[in-house]
């Protein structure tokens, strides 16, 4: 299949995207040589946020398809064609999950968890927090999990006095255990879903083929990490207490209402609706809120908007290096080509592959689950993580560096490895 100079472009495009990603921190160190408030300080800042990536170069494909086609129509009509479901819901559940009720929960929950450990706090709290954690994401789905643990590993650890690499090593694992934590379960790991109805995968065969790897890999790689930074975690000193409690109707109520966002995952009208009147619940209630997250998930929707419209035109080389590939090829070449793609988008265009085996399915969706931690574009949840992490103490001005968490993820990554297809 001879691919269009539009699939060509948008390739092209892609590979720019992907090394943008790799330079963000040179754009901010860049940005610091002019004055500050000048336009090129401020543009070189635009260009050095890790979330506005691919949403501008998808803005580029959208103004080239218009320029080779001679007509805006057709770039419209290319846009409208594709499905921004997932970059919406990641936006509202985003939001929803990162008020202080739902996340006052949760570290309720991880804090008594902690409580069992016979370690002290700084380090209980965090083998709870990265190994239980990112395993509620079978059940709220990743992009909330991913949320709710940034919130609370950012005021518990990333902001506080703690080395370079523990940070990178806590990005690492969070980004990898996130994603294969959600594969317990049918419907929360995007690419999971893509798959699970025409394969007819239901939560039992997830649980029986993934889910006891995606513990036992959670915990393992926790443990790794915590006991090479063992003394850095106990050294830190516990948090005081938070003031003022919140009432239990309306934890309640942010309980129902993430339910029904989750719910309703695949019908944006609807859970857009759900939204607007959360919304009125918040402002109604602002005295038991922190700020909306609003610009953040909007940030990370823009950047996974980007990604699915450069993303939809890269089946033409996709697709056919799927169908020749092996099972051991298949598995370590998706592991790699998630770190470069979307993962949801990778076992999508397997799942188009007739007559694939059931070996193969295992192979393609266990790879594309495993090397989700390595890069910000390798798992939707990742920018969500990216986009509150960002500014944290550790990372100072310049962000995060993505070379840096491509280090951080190795160690948690070999460790999926090991579960998924060594012991396979």
């Amino acid at each position: 299949m001879n691919p269009t100079t539009i699939e060509i472009l948008a390739t092209v495009l892609f590979a720019l995207a992907v090394a943008h990603t790799f330079c963000v921190k040179q754009f901010a160190h860049w940005a610091h040589r002019y004055p500050s408030g000048s336009v090129p300080e401020n543009l070189l800042h635009f260009l050095a946020e890790t979330e506005v990536v691919f949403g501008l170069w998808g803005a580029t494909l959208f103004l080239g398809i218009a320029a080779l086609r001679g007509s805006i129509t057709d770039a419209v009509n290319y846009v409208e064609g594709l499905n921004f479901t997932e970059p919406k819901f990641v936006f509202v559940i985003m939001v929803v999950a990162a008020t202080r009720p739902v996340v006052r929960l949760a570290e309720a929950l991880i804090s008594a968890a902690a409580r069992l450990l016979p370690m002290k706090e700084g380090a209980a709290f965090y083998v709870a927090a990265l190994s239980l954690g990112p395993l509620l994401g079978s059940f709220i789905t990743e992009p909330a999990a991913m949320t709710l643990l940034a919130i609370l590993l950012k005021r518990r650890y990333f902001d506080r006095e703690i080395s370079s690499k523990l940070a990178y090593a806590t990005l690492g694992l969070l980004f990898v255990n996130i994603s294969i934590g959600g594969t317990l379960t049918h419907f929360a790991a995007p690419p999971v879903l893509m798959v699970a109805a025409k394969w007819h995968w239901g939560t039992g065969y997830m649980f029986e083929h993934f889910g006891w790897k995606a513990v036992s890999s959670c915990l393992l790689s926790t443990v790794l990490v915590t006991a090479a930074f063992w003394r850095e975690l106990n050294a830190l000193e516990t948090l005081p207490a938070k003031p003022k409690p919140i009432p239990a109707w309306l934890t309640v109520l942010h309980l129902l209402f993430l339910g029904l966002v989750v719910g309703f995952a695949h019908h944006p009208d609807v859970f857009f609706g759900i939204f607007m009147i959360f919304l009125g619940l918040a402002t109604a209630t602002r005295e038991y809120q922190d700020h909306l997250k609003v610009r953040e998930g909007l940030l990370v929707g823009f950047f996974l908007a980007g990604l699915v419209t450069l993303g939809s035109l890269q089946a033409y080389w996709l697709k056919p290096l799927i169908q020749s590939l092996g099972g051991n090829a298949l598995f370590f070449g998706a592991t790699g080509l998630t770190a470069l793609t979307d993962n949801a988008a990778l076992t999508y265009l397997g799942s188009l592959v007739e007559g694939i085996s059931d070996d193969l399915k295992y192979a393609l969706v266990a790879g594309a689950v495993t090397g989700g931690g390595l890069t910000v574009i390798a798992n939707a949840p990742n920018p969500a993580g990216v986009g509150i992490l960002q500014s944290a103490k550790v990372f100072g001005v310049e962000g995060i560096s993505p070379l840096g968490l491509l280090l951080g993820a190795l160690i948690p990554t070999l460790v999926a490895i090991l579960f998924f297809w060594l012991l396979h």
